[in-house]
């Protein structure tokens, strides 16, 4: 039997290891226009409780996806003020926090997904480091896909065409703005989240994204035509706050990177997958 000189000590090292851990304990709130359910949410979903059985309940993830937060201007804008720590995001506004990004987008520049593949190898590890530089962990990148032009009016087969549309754009994305404008085009910015709304009242009746974006947000239902050429490449990132990484422990950052690179290297590996099905699905809607 313990004495109780030798119990008061022993209840304040367990209280102590008690209090330390709660501190650490944290949980980081993520943002993501990608609709809840969608395979890409599961396996991110999956990877987080991976992560929380390995840190013993110290990291935890609470996912704000389908767009609730807004569009990635506005989770970029509440990562900064401390809302949220992290997004899933893609576009222009990740753009400004690191240039080197936006060779994924280039206009016309990839045509398989050999070269994408190849150029990956070579950039992601530059990318990377270059988000940290600019306060940023980036825990995953991820293919979304190469974007085709979509249609609810017409076929677009060339650029004469592409005038008389109504073309949409992300809101607040400049490159975007600029590269459908070289084109003369005069494009409707419109916020993800009002995309689906202006094919089904006619304000758009053209989008450009990849074949998985389009069912998954259900643009789709209002798509009848497709052209089969590679526009750009669409990357997502997985964006976190440094400052606040930083604070949980060194061994959890190392789990959270290792589990995150093996999970976004899934996604990567199933959108490439999906992709090719999804068009085909659209295909065979019609």
């Amino acid at each position: 039997m313990l004495k109780s000189h030798f119990i008061l000590p022993l209840i304040g090292v367990i209280s102590l290891n008690f209090l330390l851990t709660a501190a650490q304990a944290k949980t980081f709130k993520i943002a993501t226009i990608s609709p809840d359910g969608s395979a890409w949410m599961q396996t991110v979903r999956a990877g987080s409780k991976e992560i929380e059985k390995k840190t013993q309940g110290r990291v935890k993830f609470k996912f704000y996806p389908g767009g609730v937060m807004g569009d990635d201007q506005s989770v970029l804008r509440k990562i900064r003020i401390g809302q949220l720590h992290g997004g899933l995001v893609s576009g222009a506004d990740i753009v400004k926090k690191n240039t080197d990004y936006q060779v994924y987008g280039l206009l016309l520049k990839y045509r398989s997904q050999d070269e994408i593949d190849h150029i990956r190898k070579v950039y992601d590890p530059l990318v990377q480091k270059g988000f940290e530089q600019d306060g940023f962990i980036a825990l995953g990148l991820a293919e979304a896909g190469f974007a085709y032009i979509m249609s609810s009016n017409a076929p677009i087969t060339s650029v004469d065409q592409l005038h008389k549309q109504k073309v949409w754009v992300p809101a607040n994305d400049a490159s975007s703005m600029e590269a459908i404008s070289a084109f003369g085009v005069a494009p409707i910015p419109l916020p993800f989240g009002d995309v689906l709304a202006g094919l089904q009242t006619g304000m758009i009746n053209t989008v450009a994204l990849p074949p998985i974006g389009a069912i998954a947000l259900q643009w789709h239902t209002q798509i009848k035509y497709v052209t089969e050429l590679p526009l750009l490449y669409s990357m997502g990132v997985f964006a976190f706050d440094a400052k606040t990484f930083k604070k949980i422990r060194a061994e959890d950052q190392a789990i959270v990177r290792e589990v995150m690179a093996r999970v976004f290297n899934e996604i990567d590996s199933e959108n490439k997958k999906s992709n090719r099905v999804a068009l085909q699905v659209l295909i065979e809607l019609g």
